[in-house]
């Protein structure tokens, strides 16, 4: 289904897949480009993914898991490359996780193909190491990067490659997230939990600078998908976020607004939370609590 917006992007999809027609793809960036926005596309070879549930490697095989090769999202990615020079289209990369995909980009950058992409904090934060049968948490996708993937993210990431920071929230009920992992379904909470996680292991650790997750989370989602807001000047819509970087607090049940509890990050301590947020002018959360 392709979904014309006059503002924002198109967004494509195919029974949650990604699009396995190169000429599906082919006609959606042109037909794209009568809105000026940008096509997003989940890049996934559904023939390489398989039924793996984890990235493919030495821990999918230490686990007895069915493995997702790498070239499942890379493979697509170089495709839509291809046809975004090709028809001058606008293309948007969603949930970038592979190494291979970070130098596609890269390249396609510098022969001016208009192409941005993003990276969700789960890719940052976990690898495929962190994987446990008894934990379908650590189930995404696309799946947890091996640690040089994850290396060429945080590379990508600070360089301008990667333009921007996405959750790729997925909810789950705790009964489908307790099924044995193979039999369990792909998704993360990663909302509520996002902001604190990065500024913990990123910033707070000075790998990256906190002007340049300002821009990653606001400011260049805005510009690329022709958002008014991600800027404070005069006029522009007051949505809001006061953060204080001290805040600690411990991610439980009760600690989530979110009914669904799968996250990585129950019962971990996170510093670093938005404690006011206004939407639209209106405050909605104050102390960290939300304001029914």
């Amino acid at each position: 289904m392709v979904d014309l917006k006059a503002g924002g992007a198109v967004a494509f999809s195919d029974d949650g897949k990604g699009i396995q027609s190169a000429e599906t793809l082919r006609l959606a960036l042109e037909y794209a480009k009568l809105t000026g926005c940008p096509l997003i596309s989940h890049c996934e070879d559904e023939q390489l993914a398989g039924p793996g549930v984890m990235r493919k490697g030495e821990a999918s095989a230490r686990l007895g898991l069915g493995g997702i090769p790498a070239s499942a999202e890379s493979v697509m990615v170089a495709r839509d490359l291809l046809l975004a020079g090709e028809t001058g289209g606008k293309l948007h990369l969603a949930h970038v996780s592979t190494k291979e995909s970070v130098w596609l980009i890269r390249a396609a950058k510098e022969r001016g193909i208009d192409v941005s992409a993003e990276v969700n904090p789960h890719h940052l934060l976990f690898t495929d190491e962190d994987v446990l049968l008894t934990d379908a948490s650590y189930k995404v996708n696309p799946p947890l990067p091996s640690r040089a993937d994850q290396e060429a993210l945080l590379t990508g990431l600070l360089d301008g490659t990667i333009d921007l920071l996405a959750t790729d929230h997925a909810p789950h009920t705790w009964e489908e997230k307790t099924k044995p992992f193979a039999e369990a379904p792909f998704g993360i909470n990663g909302l509520e939990t996002a902001l604190a996680a990065v500024w913990q292991e990123l910033v707070a650790k000075g790998k990256m600078k906190a002007e340049k997750l300002i821009e990653l989370w606001s400011l260049n989602p805005a510009r690329r998908f022709g958002l008014v807001g991600g800027t404070l000047k005069v006029g522009a819509p007051a949505d809001l976020v006061l953060f204080d970087p001290n805040w600690q607090e411990v991610i439980t049940v009760d600690t989530l607004e979110s009914k669904a509890q799968n996250t990585p990050f129950l019962e971990k301590k996170l510093q670093g939370f938005p404690v006011m947020v206004w939407v639209g002018g209106k405050l909605v959360l104050n102390n960290r609590k939300v304001i029914e």
